[in-house]
């Protein structure tokens, strides 16, 4: 029986993860198990989804996207190469980062096997739009993330058959790679439909993460960051763009909306809630991490390690488990939020109480950083929970849609709308595009909190190493903050990845 392989890189022969030395190589395809129906290419499009819930992949949203910014330190004893990156002195060789390059590829190489054998199936239209829909979002999101970390990676175009299909060609430069993202995009938009089902990408998730690629383009260009100064896009047309795609997910479609209150979209109980536009699925009834959450361990403080309650707006209680403080709030991050807003009050926690609602912790005295509500699973089971990243949530669209459009009255109006969700008044009017759109990022900072936005904000806008005291005390350049280096194990096997 002829065996094809669908790895890539470092995948091959190395799909061991750091928790299960027993688990088998990820992705092989043989004749035996061909597409033979829809059911069965319905349930490789959901193996393509399982490979974002990998543990090193769904932590890496965290460690990276927020370790590196000014938003959370990290526990002094944490592995992964999380110290270098809240350091900001990771090279090649950190653990995080190369866990985090090989998973994407993963992802992308499921993906890429969906698209060449349902495009080549005699399923029904409707059948293969959908399933090809999703498969190219996948794989769009997948290398728009790879694009974010690394800057220029090799373009896997197709499905790996073989070893030498293993070793594909660096992009030549962020148009091509930005281009092959955009067509996958707009492929997508085209097949899918408006459907809402958490876990699953659809028509808005498509054109949500078009206004991100143009947006990061024209913010990136405009800042003078590094690659994106030569890409041969128009700074204005790529706002315009991000503008069009974002104000079709605002204007177009009744699915998706701001949600009026602010804990309910962390109500994991609650995960098909307007907000959610793409969300990751994990359930607290899975058997294995990934299938299901630890991600409110990771934020949240050990207090004694036992579990607490927190108090909700209404007064009433909220249990939730102890943590390992792994992510902690820095405290100029917490200071930076309004005494008024309600991203601070109702999702920032400073007092834990026992059941009685007798009070029993706060921060300064028994924990020493103000903790993340947005994972919190009152259903928790042991150290099991059904918390989910938020990957594309609405209000992250409405600022996208704000920032782009710059200060004009819609403009205004989606981040006013945020604003006022926040219990804040409306932005300073009159200001000038330039100083409109940092407000908006600063906007985002708030909003997107703890969810992985915050080190991509800060290096499409040139300013990590005026924003995160860290980065400015490690002596690295801005132009040495905007990528990190693709790491040494996938360039010791394969040659073709030479620096562009």
């Amino acid at each position: 029986m002829k065996t094809k392989i669908l790895s890539l890189l470092m995948i091959i022969g190395l799909l061991v993860s750091s928790c299960d030395l027993n688990e088998e190589p990820y992705g092989f395809y043989s004749e035996d198990n061909f597409y033979k129906t829809p059911a069965d290419a319905e349930a490789s499009l959901l193996y393509a989804y399982n490979a974002l819930t990998f543990l090193e992949y769904s932590r890496g949203i965290f460690y990276i996207g927020e370790l590196a910014s000014e938003t959370c330190d990290v526990k002094a004893d944490e592995g992964y190469g999380a110290q270098q990156l809240n350091n900001w002195t990771a090279d090649a060789t950190n653990e995080s980062l190369t866990y985090y390059f090989k998973y994407c590829y993963i992802a992308i190489n499921r993906a890429n096997a969906i698209i060449e054998n349902v495009s080549n199936s005699s399923f029904s239209p409707a059948v293969k739009n959908k399933l090809l829909g999703e498969a190219y979002f996948l794989r769009a999101f997948n290398y728009y993330n790879l694009v974010k970390v690394f800057g220029l990676v090799p373009i896997q175009r197709k499905m790996v058959k073989s070893i030498s299909d293993a070793s594909p060609n660096m992009a030549m430069n962020l148009d091509e790679l930005y281009d092959f993202i955009n067509a996958d995009l707009r492929t997508a938009e085209s097949f899918l439909e408006v459907y809402r089902n958490a876990g699953r990408a659809d028509k808005v998730a498509a054109q949500a993460l078009l206004a991100k690629t143009y947006l990061t383009i024209a913010s990136s260009k405009e800042s003078g960051v590094p690659k994106y100064t030569d890409m041969a896009k128009d700074v204005q047309m790529m706002y315009d763009s991000a503008a069009y795609f974002s104000g079709k997910v605002l204007h177009d479609q009744a699915e998706y909306s701001i949600d009026p209150q602010l804990t309910h979209i962390y109500d994991v109980n609650a995960s098909n809630g307007p907000e959610h536009i793409f969300i990751m699925s994990m359930d607290r009834t899975g058997l294995n991490e990934g299938n299901f959450s630890k991600i409110a361990m990771m934020f949240h403080p050990w207090v004694d390690g036992v579990p607490y309650y927190i108090k909700n707006p209404d007064g009433t209680l909220t249990y939730t488990t102890n943590g390992w403080e792994v992510y902690q709030t820095t405290a100029a991050f917490y200071n930076s939020f309004a005494a008024n807003d309600k991203r601070k009050t109702e999702l920032l926690v400073t007092k834990i109480y026992n059941a009685s609602g007798v009070q029993t912790g706060a921060l300064g005295t028994n924990f020493s950083y103000a903790f993340t509500r947005k994972y919190v699973d009152p259903d928790f089971v042991g150290d099991k929970s059904s918390a989910k990243p938020y990957l594309i949530r609405f209000s992250d669209v409405a600022l996208i849609y704000a920032e782009a459009s710059g200060p004009t009255a819609d403009g205004y109006n989606w981040v006013n709308q945020i604003r006022s969700r926040s219990n804040l008044q409306a932005m300073v009017p009159g200001l000038n595009a330039a100083d409109f759109r940092k407000a908006v990022v600063q906007e985002r900072a708030w909003e997107l909190a703890f969810e992985g936005h915050r080190l991509y904000d800060l290096r499409r806008k040139a300013m990590v190493t005026s924003t995160d005291p860290r980065a400015a005390a490690s002596g690295i350049t801005e132009e040495q903050a905007a990528f990190y280096p693709i790491p040494q194990m996938e360039i010791d096997l394969n040659p073709n990845l030479t620096a562009k």
